[in-house]
C-alpha cells in the first residue's frame, strides 16, 4: 500500500491590527458608497471586503462612523497629486496637461458622486479631517496645484505668466467646467487646447 504523504497544515493569513483592518474594510466599502451612497448596507460592504458584518463593528462603532471614514478617504488629494506626479516631464506640454486634467476629473468626479449622497459638508479650515466632511478649500487645492505648477515648470521660459498662477488658473479651469448640470461640457481635449491656445482660431481674430 502507498503511504501518502500528509497534507501540510494550512497557513492562516497573518492577522491584521485594527488600523490595517480599518483600511481594508474602507478600500472595500469607498465604490460601494459613490454607487449606493448612505444606503448601502454593512451586510453588502461585509461581502466586498470578504469578511464577517460583525468585523466590520470591531473597528467602527457604527455604519455613520464607516461612511464618514470613506468620505473623507475620497476627498484626500493625496491619489491624485501621486499620479500627477508620476507624468512623464519629457511629454510635450500637451500631453502632460491632457494625462493631468484627467487625473484631476477623475477625482472630482468621484468627490462629486460622493457629495451627491448628502454626506459630504465642507469643514472650516483647521478643522479634524476625522469627521468626514469635505477638507476646506485650500487645504483640497494646495497640492494638487503644486504638481500641476511642477508639470508646466519644464516650459517657463514659453509660458506668458508663471507655472504658479497657470496651475491656478488651469485647476479652476477644470474645476468649473467639471461641475454637474453643463449640457455640453469640453471634453478634455478641448479643456487643454483652449487653455493652452485662448478662444480664438488666429492672429486678431474677432477683434
Amino acid at each position: 500500500m502507498t503511504e501518502t504523504s500528509p497534507t501540510p497544515p494550512r497557513r492562516r493569513a497573518p492577522a491584521m491590527d485594527p488600523d490595517q483592518r480599518r483600511k481594508m474594510i474602507v478600500a472595500a466599502a469607498l465604490p460601494l458608497v459613490v454607487e449606493y451612497g448612505a444606503a448601502v448596507t454593512t451586510a453588502k460592504i461585509a461581502r466586498a471586503a470578504g469578511i464577517g458584518e460583525g468585523t466590520i463593528f470591531r473597528v467602527f462603532p457604527d455604519k455613520d462612523t464607516l461612511l464618514a471614514a470613506c468620505v473623507a478617504e475620497a476627498t484626500r488629494p493625496d491619489d491624485a497629486v501621486a499620479h500627477l506626479e508620476a507624468i512623464d516631464l519629457d511629454q510635450p506640454l500637451t500631453t502632460r496637461l491632457t494625462e493631468a486634467a484627467e487625473v484631476m476629473r477623475g477625482h472630482m468626479t468621484r468627490i462629486g458622486a460622493l457629495a451627491a449622497t448628502g454626506r459630504l459638508e465642507r469643514r472650516p479650515p483647521g478643522e479634524s479631517a476625522e469627521g468626514g466632511g469635505l477638507p476646506d478649500r485650500e487645504a483640497g487645492l494646495a497640492a494638487p496645484r503644486a504638481a500641476l505648477a511642477a508639470l508646466l515648470e519644464p516650459d517657463r521660459e514659453s509660458l506668458r505668466l508663471a507655472p504658479e498662477r497657470l496651475a491656478d488658473s488651469f485647476q479652476l479651469l477644470l474645476m468649473f467646467a467639471g461641475r454637474s448640470g453643463v449640457n455640453d461640457p469640453l471634453t478634455t481635449d478641448e479643456l487643454v487646447d483652449l487653455f493652452l491656445h485662448g478662444a480664438l482660431t488666429g492672429p486678431g481674430e474677432g477683434r
